[in-house]
């Protein structure tokens, strides 16, 4: 059965979004990046809630044949552009790119449905409204930060504010050249919570 992640770039105070929305402060570097780009690889399908989504929009309209773009934008973008993306949105009425499907749905149904399917791969979820329900029913199998240094005192916050105990073993961890600091965390199943 695929696994289900959940993976954003996260202030040192645990939020993916300042006051405001405010995420200027998490733009990769180029090593981070590239990173990213790696991780995309091991994704079957990227389940997005409404504001991902239409912050990633601007990558469905980038030809990744473009000579302009340097290297690593055309691999993330020839990666995302064929890669199966699921928008759960109440307030959309369509989407635009290749290979999106709008969805008003139940979340675990949807998980369950896309777990059932044939792959390899994971099934990645992006933003924090949709994670926090993810992990509400125990779907999220690993949680995986990239960690900023900077506080920005509030906002979007990376774990979901539930009161339920969730277990976490650390799997991985790495230091980057720029001080960003990537923590992979799976969750232990079958412990007290």
């Amino acid at each position: 059965m695929r696994s289900v992640t959940y993976s954003m770039n996260v202030s040192l105070d645990g939020y993916i979004a300042g006051p405001g929305g405010d995420f200027a402060w998490s733009e990769p570097d180029d090593e981070v990046f590239r990173f990213w780009i790696d991780e995309i690889r091991g994704v079957d399908v990227h389940v997005l809630g409404r504001r991902l989504y239409e912050t990633m929009l601007y990558w469905e309209t980038v030809d990744p044949d473009d000579p302009t773009l340097d290297e690593a934008t055309r691999e993330w973008t020839a990666l995302w552009n064929p890669l199966p993306k699921v928008v759960f949105s109440r307030t959309l009425s369509s989407v635009q790119g290749k290979n999106v499907r709008l969805v008003s749905g139940d979340l675990v149904e949807e998980i369950e449905r896309l777990r059932a399917e044939p792959g390899d791969g994971e099934i990645a979820i992006g933003g924090a409204t949709l994670a926090a329900q993810a992990s509400a029913a125990g779907l999220i199998d690993e949680y995986r930060s990239i960690v900023h240094p900077v506080l920005v005192g509030g906002g979007n916050p990376f774990f979901p504010r539930h009161e339920q105990r969730v277990d976490l073993e650390l799997v991985e961890t790495r230091t980057f050249r720029s001080k960003f600091v990537y923590l992979r965390h799976r969750v232990v199943r079958g412990a007290a919570t």
